[in-house]
């Protein structure tokens, strides 16, 4: 470290520096010392640490949000394609963009979440013409669709495409009359869309995913001008008939305009990202999509700052947010059985539940021969509906998201390991203690007073008052396994609390109450970032 205008020259210089100018303080706990080349160790007081726990008892787990920079944030995620079945692939973007939307949005973020759907383009003219061709009664031949057949016969329109150089043809003409407002093609193409929102929305439900359908064909009347503008201020050239961007420091260019005049993700992408900017007022902007896209945003981040899209002073932060793929046992992408199709999320989601249905009987069985109480339907359903979905959404959010992990649902609903499973036991664990104690703890908290005298009651609340910290770290790394790694260490902070400390009972049970109560509260904020909802009896 180099020295300026007299500072300290290295780091344990600087160490020194900074000790000897920390001010008084009662939340430290005698004196701060200095070690190594640099480390200043610094002991917190337990009066800080109580105090902390119970303001943060009396004010919520929101008090203790970080402050961010930034008024607004646009977060693009999920991202299904019309007329196609929503599959495992698509779980990863779905959940890791709302956690991220969830954290944005906890620390005071005006959070827009878009649903970036592929809804136009070839691919439509090719099923509309298809279905005009094949169905009795051609487009007048039904007025409503059904997803599972509609990839069907997305299935057979594409071989056609691909094989018969006639129907081609004819799916770029209906292409063009879609495009260009044909009521027959229009209607046809809305009744598609209609029963794939339909589709989606119903698993959102499920996954407690809110989030904004603005599909590709949203920006359709952005395309042309935009484009007519870049090449006008010379910032697109042509290149073989197309139109193209060239970035410094990329190999391929941008292509904005295709060479028979149409336009691709480039020019869509293009017209997002000006969108989000200038009329969202995004102050950052975040894309979760699967690794292999990184190349693409790259060159579409690089081509957004040639041509001004994104200003040189005060620019938004803009994050690509990468993620791998779900693998089955074998290493290789997860595939049903029978078809050797990508698994449909919904089958996933399905038997996820009803995995923790038969669980939860199970347990039900022996905790009724005890003399305990049995569930209703209604609350059977509900455990195994809110257990199943959060077992697959924090086995997926546990893992770093730039690595490809292997699904496995005996591991995800294990009892004892890292899932949600042994979360939402713990939870509802606690929940338990704080029910038996039979007072308001929201009354307690006015008069007790928390103390941390014995070992493990001081871990436990070092590590809750990390909270703070460990958002930060999220928010930096865009990662939410940092939520994951920290709630579970909480429930394993709390099991040595309560093996080493007895709650009820004894002189310190308000004091203790509480401290079941301070963890309980953040592991519920923990969950509610994950989308992960709470148990309190299981």
């Amino acid at each position: 470290m180099k020295g300026k205008g007299g500072a300290p020259k290295n780091p344990r210089e600087v160490a020194t520096a900074i000790l000897n100018a920390l001010p008084e303080t009662t939340a430290i706990d005698g004196t701060p010392t200095l070690a190594g080349p640099g480390f200043i160790n610094i002991k917190l007081s337990s009066a800080f640490l109580s105090n902390r726990l119970q303001t943060m008892i009396t004010q919520g787990a929101g008090t203790w949000a970080p402050s961010l920079p930034y008024k607004r944030a646009v977060v693009d995620f999920s991202s299904p394609n019309v007329a196609k079945e929503m599959h495992v692939g698509h779980l990863r973007s779905t959940i890791i963009g709302d956690t991220i939307a969830r954290t944005l949005e906890f620390c005071g973020v005006d959070t827009l979440r878009i649903n970036h759907v592929g809804d136009w383009g070839t691919q439509f003219g090719m099923l509309i013409q298809h279905i005009a061709e094949t169905r009795p009664g051609g487009l007048q031949g039904t007025t409503t669709e059904e997803v599972a057949d509609l990839q069907a016969l997305y299935k057979a329109s594409k071989k056609r495409f691909d094989d018969e150089e006639d129907f081609k043809a004819r799916a770029r003409e209906a292409v063009t009359r879609l495009q260009s407002g044909d009521p027959e093609f229009l209607e046809t193409w809305k009744r598609i869309c209609e029963a794939s929102r339909n589709e989606f929305d119903a698993i959102y439900q499920r996954l407690d995913v809110q989030i904004l359908w603005r599909g590709e064909s949203w920006y359709n009347p952005r395309l042309t001008p935009l484009v007519e503008e870049l090449i006008e201020r010379g910032i697109a050239e042509e290149s073989e008939g197309a139109m193209v961007i060239t970035v410094e420091g990329q190999k391929t260019p941008l292509m904005i305009r295709k060479s028979d005049g149409g336009y691709g993700y480039g020019t869509t992408d293009m017209a997002t990202l000006n969108q989000r900017i200038h009329d969202e007022k995004g102050e950052w902007l975040i894309y979760v999509t699967d690794e292999g896209q990184s190349g693409h945003f790259k060159l579409v981040f690089g081509a957004g700052k040639r041509a001004g899209i994104i200003p040189a002073e005060k620019p938004p932060r803009i994050d690509h947010v990468g993620f791998g793929l779900v693998l089955g046992q074998d290493g290789k992408r997860i595939r049903t059985r029978d078809s050797g199709a990508a698994v449909r999320l919904v089958e996933l989601l399905d038997e996820a539940k009803a995995r923790c249905e038969t669980s939860i009987k199970e347990r039900q069985e022996a905790t009724i021969e005890r003399g305990g109480e049995e569930l209703s339907a209604e609350e059977l359903d509900n455990i195994s509906s809110v257990m199943g979905y959060g077992a697959v959404k924090y086995a997926d959010l546990k893992n770093n998201r730039s690595t490809n992990y292997k699904f496995n649902f005996d591991e995800m609903l294990d009892l004892k390991g890292n899932t949600a499973v042994y979360m939402l036991y713990a939870h509802a664990r606690i929940a338990g203690i704080i029910r038996k104690g039979k007072k308001d703890v929201a009354e307690v908290a006015k008069t007790a007073h928390i103390s941390l005298d014995h070992a493990s009651e001081r871990a436990l609340a070092l590590h809750i008052v990390r909270f703070t910290e460990m958002l930060e770290d999220t928010l930096v790394e865009l990662a939410p396994n940092r939520i994951t790694e920290y709630v579970y260490e909480l429930s394993n902070y709390f099991n040595t609390f309560y093996q080493a400390c007895k709650v009820l009972g004894e002189k310190e049970e308000d004091s203790r109450l509480l401290l079941c109560e301070a963890t309980a509260m953040i592991m519920r904020q923990c969950f509610q970032l994950l989308g992960i909802k709470p148990l309190y009896r299981i």
